[in-house]
């Protein structure tokens, strides 16, 4: 099958032999070369990850299709120590309001199906050394581009619809800067290490959305443990720090913003 064709579900179905193959056509396809292929467990079930490196860097193969993204926050049921840590936040001038569901709807991305290209994209992350509005030009010279919000999401959550990554909770004993041994530091199901530093926004094509972080305000601002995990939500779009990085200030935040380069199949 073509690459062009390939599904989330339909990769989860292959044997290694047949996920290697398509690995090496994606990297025949960007000049580059496979780097490993492997399987995880993932939402009870097996998934491979990809890599392949061009130009000195890893990108993972993120597989497209029909997808779920977004976050419902009618199903979703917070933990009393969910409520109980918010409701302090709240209590020290924090939150939208004292409804956790109502703050959850205001900064994440409603749930959608979509249907999204196969790509490749970069397993890290990297700053910007221009103003965000030269970002996409700049990739554009070496071959690259963007991801879309969408994208940014999918390879982020791997199917998963939770409200994290790694499942509806996080620790709530600490905050996710300095924390090395939490869910945060491990890579996404598809391989990319994303959303594992509240320090590092990254920008899409999206204006309006900032993703993975939000430049450390919720840590500097003492926010509370829940509300500083919040911006490593999948579905978290930061709209308030996106005003400012693409505002008139925005120059000055050059270096708290970072981009995931994608390659087109």
């Amino acid at each position: 099958m073509s690459l062009a064709d390939l599904t989330l579900h339909q990769w989860r179905s292959f044997d290694l032999s047949a996920a290697r193959r398509l690995a090496q056509e994606a990297a025949r396809r960007v000049d580059g070369r496979v780097t490993a292929v492997d399987t995880v467990e993932h939402l009870g079930a097996p998934l491979h990850r990809a890599r392949v490196e061009r130009d000195g860097r890893e990108f993972a193969l993120i597989p497209g299709g029909p997808v779920t993204l977004g976050f419902d926050t009618n199903v979703w049921q917070p933990t009393p120590a969910q409520l109980a840590d918010y409701a302090e936040s709240v209590e020290q001038g924090f939150g939208d309001g004292p409804d956790l569901r109502a703050h959850l709807a205001r900064v994440l991305s409603p749930r959608r199906d979509v249907t999204l290209p196969t790509v490749l994209m970069a397993v890290e992350s990297e700053r910007l050394a221009e103003p965000p509005a030269a970002a996409s030009a700049a990739l554009a010279a070496r071959g690259l581009r963007m991801p879309g919000p969408d994208e940014w999401e999918h390879a982020c959550g791997a199917g998963a619809t939770t409200l994290f990554r790694w499942g509806d909770e996080c620790p709530l004993d600490r905050i996710p800067y300095g924390d090395d041994t939490g869910p945060h530091r491990l890579p996404s199901a598809f391989g990319p290490r994303i959303a594992h530093d509240t320090y590092d926004m990254e920008l899409t094509s999206d204006p309006t959305a900032v993703h993975g972080g939000d430049g450390g305000e919720s840590v500097c601002g003492g926010y509370g443990n829940l509300l500083a995990w919040l911006p490593l939500a999948t579905a978290h779009r930061n709209p308030v720090t996106a005003e400012f990085v693409y505002g008139p200030d925005g120059e000055d935040l050059v270096e708290d913003a970072s981009v995931r380069p994608v390659l087109t199949l």
